[in-house]
């Protein structure tokens, strides 16, 4: 099931997305009632896709991101794979939704793409058992975790580098039914592929990576993990368009713009 948040009217709802772009009249939205975690209903009121704007899937209370989770990834940056996961945080104010523009941030002039699969929260979780884990995730989504890599390199700390505004695009919608642990990934900037792997390539697994947050802190729903990116990152420029896109959920495309 793919579960979308929109925005009609002035009016935001969620919906689940019926068809694709192979479907007579395109896909469209059956709003439900409530919202996504928990039960809910279908109202059976449709929509079609195009006549809406679609909006960041969830809201985080906070992304969780895992640094160095692919190993290519970590060589090519010239890093070793890390003894335990490296858990940095995205705020709340650097998520987008498809379509919204990637502001470059006045203070760098490196910034890089990454292309990642994201974890969506499903209820509220301490101290997970691995064998529970999937009991806790609504479902999975894409993300760019966008970085000042000069800023990263220059600073250490990696608040500024990967947290600033727009940093955090997610998107089209959360699929429900999806099972993560061979999933093609891939990124294209201005229609040419930089990033191409598998989340079969990740070094610590999802059930690995909800296990050592939740050791740690109560994940909350709506909450997003990010599970790291493979390797082939580089730079954006603005007027570039950026494109995530993850096999069984689809694409994630945003512009870089100029900060105003």
């Amino acid at each position: 099931m793919r579960i979308a948040r929109f925005s009609i009217d002035g009016n935001v709802a969620f919906g689940v997305v019926e068809g694709d772009a192979s479907t007579e009249g395109g896909p469209v939205l059956d709003i439900i009632k409530g919202h996504p975690f928990a039960e809910f209903e279908r109202s059976g009121q449709k929509i079609p896709l195009s006549k809406v704007r679609l909006l960041p899937p969830v809201l985080p209370n906070k992304v969780v991101a895992i640094g160095r989770n692919y190993a290519e990834h970590a060589v090519e940056l010239g890093n070793e794979v890390p003894d335990a996961p490296v858990a940095f945080f995205k705020p709340s104010t650097a998520v987008i939704g498809p379509g919204d523009p990637i502001a470059y941030p006045s203070f760098s002039s490196e910034v890089h793409h990454e292309a990642e699969l994201a974890v969506v929260i499903g209820r509220m979780c301490r101290e997970v058992p691995r064998e529970r884990v999937k009991d806790v995730i609504l479902g999975y989504t894409c993300a760019n975790d966008i970085t000042a890599r000069d800023v990263q390199e220059r600073e250490k700390q990696w608040a500024r580098a990967k947290g600033f505004d727009t940093s955090c695009p997610l998107g089209p919608w959360v699929e429900t039914e999806l099972d993560p642990s061979d999933l093609g990934i891939m990124c294209t900037v201005n229609g040419q592929q930089r990033q191409l792997g598998r989340t079969s390539d990740m070094v610590r697994s999802i059930e690995d990576l909800i296990v050592h947050i939740t050791e740690a802190m109560t994940l909350l729903p709506g909450d997003v993990v990010l599970t790291g990116t493979p390797a082939g990152v580089g730079p954006l420029n603005v007027g570039d368009e950026v494109a995530v896109t993850i096999e069984g959920i689809g694409t994630l495309t945003n512009k870089v713009i100029k900060r105003g």
